[in-house]
């Protein structure tokens, strides 16, 4: 009987992931401006301002805040507790702090690049093709392609195969 119950408890499981999946990448698709095909959104996502995706993007708790606009190339693929910042308070404005008007700072981020968890991205931000963000990076600066980048402020750690990355590419061999 208790193989039975777990069985069960299993398949409820998966069951409840799938939906929330679907749920997921629905409320997704209604916040974004554009997005290609197979977009998967695995957990809740907050996607604020002017948002648009690739093709096979995939998301697990992206944060787009503020009002700025935000380009994520195909394959696109982000850890959990992601946050993207395209908005600051205008410090320079009339009053101290700062005043009440904002600045709006737009993010490019380009194909086949992939987040780590807990990833901070500033806006007036590109992030080139096929790169990599360590989990908690804070990138504040331009991100070359095929970079490895972590730390705060995310520093370039090393860069990945050229060869292999561009073979790869034109195999099709895509997650």
């Amino acid at each position: 009987m208790t193989k039975l119950i777990k069985k069960s408890v299993i398949w409820i499981l998966k069951k409840r992931q799938k939906l929330r999946a679907w749920w997921c990448t629905l409320k997704a698709k209604r916040a974004m401006s554009n997005h290609g095909v197979c977009l998967k959104v695995n957990y809740p996502c907050v996607f604020g301002g002017d948002v648009s995706c690739g093709n096979h993007c995939n998301f697990n708790g992206m944060k787009v805040l503020g009002g700025g606009k935000v380009r994520f190339g195909d394959y696109f693929h982000s850890g959990t507790e992601c946050m993207i910042i395209t908005q600051n308070h205008n410090y320079e404005g009339e009053m101290i702090p700062y005043d009440n008007t904002y600045i709006y700072k737009n993010v490019t981020i380009g194909d086949c690049v992939w987040f780590g968890n807990r990833v901070i991205v500033t806006g007036n931000v590109t992030i080139g093709e096929g790169a990599i963000i360590a989990a908690g990076a804070v990138v504040c600066k331009d991100v070359p392609p095929l970079a490895i980048v972590g730390g705060n402020p995310a520093k370039v750690i090393k860069y990945r195969d050229k060869e292999h990355y561009y073979r790869l590419k034109a195999e099709g061999s895509f997650n």
